[in-house]
């Protein structure tokens, strides 16, 4: 089933979410045009993906890291909930003051909704939890006490994550609703020889734990962040291969047709991170930045020049070729996905029969011909998981202004034909593109 498209005809949408104020005083031209939205975390209303921080949406409960102090009971079960709920009337009125179509993201992080999860210096709200009740009655032994803490916290956690953004779908809900950060999967033991990049078992279960969470969301909103550590390893696109698209394995009881917006930021390794969630059937990918991520001349001016000669280009090329994708073998009814999760095939459009140029102010794909290869599937809109259409032929086709900015309902499950041109890992595949796309200075 397709679920509300905040951006129709688009199987694959890449957005920008970063500030570009200083860049604009400083009358640096930055050319956005490929991308299909262009929104900043800044609070400004009536964007098309508006992220909501602690302080914009309800009376989130947290600690201070630097100072200790509470704010708004500081742990969940001491939190007012009822009058968070409506300030957050407020909130979503203030920030998505029409009913139109969009994303809504609440990134939330000071704890997380599992006890065992709140590690190193999120330990403090299983502190102050067992605390509170050790107040109530400092008879109970500690392992009594940790029990009823930890029940304690994960309901309260529950019903403030669980109950926010019920409200957010019933006030808007043409809107996409979920959380930053979620699905995690924690696969950070790549400096193991056998690392597969595939989520621990124990995180598999506990994200099973989070089904209400899962059930809750309109859309998932994990992240594709790559550490530095990684950015030159091969290990990099299994890292960021399993987050992206949560599929039966890591959610194994849900069988989910949300659509999955991985966040990705600004690198010069954008096959292992925009490459990978397209090929693995994301809907798009949020490319975010901080306010200090673009705050000088230099870093404008570096900007400017990457978007042209580099960020731009690769944009027109993945969401072009999702779009022929979609249209040829899934008659728009679907998009074109990676057959086998872990190989390294990408989706892009083949450089010796397509060019990617500015026509008009808008990014096309001028092209002729392309093949079809059986190593990709087609994921037909409500059809679920595994349903399979294979085409391996040669297919004569006239492309001619394959816009960026149209592409096809991309909210669904995921599985099923045969790419347009793939490029594969591997001594002269990934790593040779990748220095070719790296044409600029890096941001």
């Amino acid at each position: 089933m397709c679920v509300t498209c905040p951006l129709k005809d688009t199987p694959f949408a890449i957005i920008w979410n970063a500030p570009v104020d200083v860049c604009k005083n400083l009358k640096i031209g930055l050319d956005l045009s490929a991308f299909q939205a262009v929104t900043t975390p800044a609070s400004v209303p009536n964007q098309f993906l508006f992220l909501f921080y602690t302080d914009r949406l309800g009376l989130y409960p947290y600690v201070d890291p630097a100072t200790k102090q509470e704010y708004n009971g500081g742990i969940p079960q001491k939190a007012p909930l009822k009058a968070s709920l409506k300030k957050a009337t407020s909130d979503i009125a203030k920030y998505i003051p029409n009913s139109t179509p969009g994303l809504a993201v609440i990134d939330w992080e000071s704890w997380r909704p599992l006890w065992v999860r709140n590690w190193d210096a999120k330990q403090i709200y299983r502190k102050l939890s067992i605390d509170s009740v050790l107040a109530q009655n400092s008879s109970l032994s500690t392992s009594m006490a940790t029990n009823i803490a930890k029940e304690r916290f994960q309901t309260a956690a529950r019903d403030y994550m669980e109950d926010t953004i019920q409200l957010g779908i019933e006030q808007r809900p043409e809107q996409l609703w979920g959380f930053y950060l979620y699905p995690e999967c924690y696969n950070f033991n790549w400096n193991f020889p056998d690392y597969t990049g595939n989520c621990p078992p124990t995180e598999e279960a506990r994200n099973n734990e989070l089904l209400w969470l899962w059930e809750s969301s309109t859309a998932l909103f994990p992240s594709a962040y790559l550490p530095l550590t990684l950015k030159d390893d091969p290990k990099a696109a299994l890292f960021v291969r399993e987050p992206s698209v949560p599929g039966p394995g890591e959610i194994a009881v849900l069988e989910t047709d949300r659509p999955v917006c991985t966040y990705s930021q600004f690198t010069p390794y954008l096959v292992r991170t925009i490459g990978e969630s397209a090929a693995l059937g994301a809907s798009g990918a949020v490319l975010w930045g901080a306010s200090t991520s673009f705050n000088s001349k230099e870093s404008c001016e570096a900007l400017s020049a990457y978007l042209l000669t580099t960020l731009n280009p690769h944009i027109a090329n993945v969401t072009a070729a999702a779009k022929l994708c979609s249209t040829t073998l899934c008659q728009s009814n679907g998009r074109c996905i990676r057959k086998n999760p872990n190989s390294d095939d990408y989706l892009y459009l083949n450089s010796e029969n397509f060019s990617i140029q500015k026509r008009r102010g808008k990014y096309v794909a001028v092209g002729t011909k392309t093949i079809y290869l059986p190593t990709v599937c087609c994921d037909w809109l409500g059809n679920g998981w595994g349903a399979e259409n294979e085409r391996s032929d040669w297919l004569s086709l006239s492309v001619v202004n394959i816009q960026s900015k149209g592409i096809s309902c991309p909210f669904s499950p995921i599985t099923a034909p045969p790419f347009l041109h793939l490029f594969r890992g591997g001594k002269g595949g990934v790593e040779k593109e990748e220095k070719e796309r790296r044409s600029s200075k890096s941001l």
